[in-house]
């Protein structure tokens, strides 16, 4: 909900899809989602890039409000402005692919999106 009302309140946002060139690349999901742990990424990369922020969000979501990982990952409504976002049970082969590998830090983009979530969820 307080995404729902930040976005409504908040126009134009930069992260609005339509107005950045994506490169697509569904063959490299995961190792492109890795990278946004390692690396700050100038290109818009999907679907990695919808991985890697849902795993961050789902993190923090998680963590801030005693949810379920996994049932907050498995959201439909995670992302509401995300086209490329896939809940857990859609793609957890993919998803389980990312968590096996990754080590959550500060690191590469998660300071980027860290920001969006914080405005997000300000209240």
């Amino acid at each position: 909900m307080r995404q729902e009302v930040y976005r409504r309140l908040n126009k134009p946002r930069t992260d609005d899809l339509n107005k950045v060139d994506i490169e697509w690349r569904p063959d490299s999901i995961v190792d492109d989602a890795l990278r946004h742990w390692d690396e700050t990424i100038d290109e818009w990369i999907y679907p990695a890039k919808s991985y890697f922020v849902a795993i961050c969000y789902a993190t923090w979501i998680a963590d801030d409000f005693q949810e379920d990982f996994y049932e907050v990952l498995d959201d439909p409504d995670l992302l509401p402005d995300d086209p490329y976002f896939v809940p857990y049970s859609e793609a957890e082969e993919t998803y389980d692919q990312i968590l096996s590998e990754v080590e959550f830090t500060d690191g590469g983009m998660v300071t980027d999106v860290l920001k969006y979530y914080d405005e997000e969820m300000a209240g």
